[in-house]
Formats: structure tokens, sequence, C-alpha cells
């Protein structure tokens, strides 16, 4: 894991490596709406964590989601056998077609991962880059949207000590680096 910048006093740092070792409160999966595991950082972070983060979001689909976890929305389960005591799970927008609601979509993802680790007073949450692998967000846009709704949530609510940026590859941090939109500069 290396770290590459921080942003916001600190509170926001970007780092390179696999987002299923971050020793954090929380980490936030970029599930599907049927939250039973899929590819990519969903199957990941499913695999790591084992089979009981799988059997509680099968009781969450019962109880609550039937028709499956809506975009933009966020739920929180165990981390299993991961570092990580949480995972938040959120559905980010499939890019295409579209525009204005598909930035509030992934903006949403953001929002609503930190307003549910402030609720359940959790201090420090990881994300990868929601929406930007087989949901094809564009890496640039989703650093703009990204940052933004980070930064708003995090000048309005201090519950939440740091955010942290989970990048499994170079060339996707460096697209952020790039393409942010953090006001304050880094450290």
């Amino acid at each position: 894991m290396e770290e590459l910048r921080r942003f916001l006093d600190g509170r926001v740092v970007i780092k390179l490596g696999d987002i299923t070792k971050e020793d954090v409160e929380a980490i936030v999966n970029a599930a599907n709406s049927s939250l039973m595991g899929g590819g990519g950082v969903d199957g990941a972070i499913h695999r790591a964590g084992g089979p009981q983060i799988l059997r509680e979001c099968k009781e969450i689909r019962s109880a609550h989601y039937p028709d499956g976890l809506p975009t933009g929305q966020a739920i929180i389960t165990t981390a299993g056998k991961m570092a990580a005591r949480h995972v938040i799970h959120t559905v980010g927008p499939v890019y295409g077609q579209g525009g204005r609601e598909k930035a509030e979509q992934l903006a949403a993802c953001y929002r609503n991962s930190l307003f549910l680790a402030a609720e359940s007073k959790l201090k420090s949450v990881a994300f990868p880059a929601i929406s930007t692998g087989v949901y094809g967000y564009p890496m640039e846009e989703a650093a703009q949207v990204s940052s933004r709704a980070i930064e708003r949530f995090l000048g309005s609510d201090k519950r939440i000590e740091e955010v942290r940026l989970v990048f499994f590859s170079r060339q996707d941090a460096d697209i952020f680096l790039k393409n942010h939109a953090f006001t304050s500069h880094s450290q």
C-alpha cells in the first residue's frame, strides 16, 4: 500500500493498493443491485470477507430490497475476515447514454456511504473508484464527481476523520490526481 497524496487537511488520503487489505472501520463495495457479489471490487470483497457478508446481504435483500438495492443507495454489513470491521455496499450508475443524472447518482453513492458511516459512528472509510470498471464511468469525470461529493460531505460533517480513496492501478490513481476537484491543497 502506497500513500500518494493527502487533501482537505489530511482527511482524504489517496492510496495505491488492494482495498480488501485496508485497515479502516469500513470499506465501500462498488456492488451490483443484487448484492450477491460479482466481478471486480465486488467479487474481491466477497472472496476476502467470506460467506458472512453474503448471508447478511441476502437478509437485507429479503427484508428491505426485494427488487435489489437502488442506484446511489447504501447499506452496511460485517466485513467478515477482512481487517475492516464493516462493508458499506453502494450501487453506482452504469455509464452510457445520459448526463447529469449519472453524475448525481455517482455523487449519491459517496454521499450516502459517508452518511451511513457517520451515522454508524465510524471514523475511517476506504472507497474504490465506484462505477469506473465494468460500469464504464470515465475516470476523469468520476474523479471530479467523487471529490466534490466527498469535500461537500466532509465540509458539513466532522464525524469522519479519514476517507481513503484506494486505486488498484497506478494509471487510475494518476488520472484521479490530474482530474480531482478538491479545493484545498494537498499535503
